[in-house]
């Protein structure tokens, strides 16, 4: 069932599928956008994912102005919610009972947190329960001085925390933060100076490497991939660099799964 890629329709209410082998076991995938992102924002990711795994896929509706909130641990609480949501209607098409989750920017560091079973405010998610593997795109997982929530979840939950679930960070290398440089270069080395105290490293224009690459996970850094479209030519959500990490983290599965 296709739809008009500028919006998300029923697809995004029952998931987004096309055929599998009937032998492939279903884990089916959720998305989990960033920052003030809006859904629409991943509508090819979905498509590309559902297309190409045979698997459903979701986008969890999460909106500008659900963004706005997350700068409390109540506006947190308000955001997993809603992505276990999408997990629990996600897990009701999965005869495994688990998932493939993919958190962009401060969905996969929110993404963390989901998995634990213990109470946060006044709510427990246990996403450990249904998450098989974990993928975050350009994670802001160490901060230096970034927010006080992302460093309280590196805290409790420090890198690849609970052993049951698979973990993949997958980082940007699009621009070199440089304080005389262009405006993008100077935009770069103020954020990556912020989040690990160096303005002079690689990162994926807003995010620097080393805080991109979650500790115990496997690591793909993926040359010339910026953090939003914005930000570079390519972003994790363009369809080539979709195949790009989605292949890398499948055939190390497969490797894995081999041994």
């Amino acid at each position: 069932m296709f739809e008009p890629r500028d919006g998300l329709g029923v697809a995004a209410l029952k998931g987004f599928q096309l055929s599998r082998p009937a032998s492939q076991p279903t884990l089916p995938i959720v998305v989990f956008g960033g920052f003030l992102s809006q859904p629409q924002l991943y509508t090819r990711m979905r498509d590309w994912l559902a297309q190409h795994t045979g698997q459903q896929a979701w986008v969890v509706d999460t909106r500008t102005h659900d963004w706005l909130m997350s700068v409390t641990a109540e506006g947190w609480a308000h955001l997993l919610d809603k992505l276990r949501q999408t997990v629990h209607r996600a897990v009701e098409s999965s005869d495994t009972g688990k998932i493939t989750l993919i958190g962009h920017s401060s969905g996969g560091v929110m993404a963390r947190l989901f998995l634990s079973p213990a109470p946060f405010q006044g709510r427990t998610y246990h996403g450990l329960e249904y998450v098989a593997h974990l993928i975050t795109l350009g994670s802001p997982h160490k901060n230096r001085h970034g927010t006080r929530m992302r460093k309280w979840v590196e805290k409790e939950y420090p890198g690849s925390f609970f052993p049951s679930v698979r973990y993949t960070s997958v980082a940007g290398k699009a621009r070199r933060g440089n304080l005389r440089g262009s405006l993008r270069e100077r935009w770069a080395y103020f954020a990556y100076r912020e989040l690990c105290g160096d303005g002079t490293v690689w990162g994926d224009g807003l995010v620097p490497i080393s805080s991109q690459l979650l500790d115990g996970s496997q690591q793909i850094v993926l040359e010339g991939v910026g953090h939003f479209a914005g930000f570079s030519a390519l972003w994790y959500g363009s369809v080539p660099i979709i195949s790009r990490w989605w292949t890398a983290c499948m055939g190390e599965e497969e490797r894995s799964n081999s041994e």
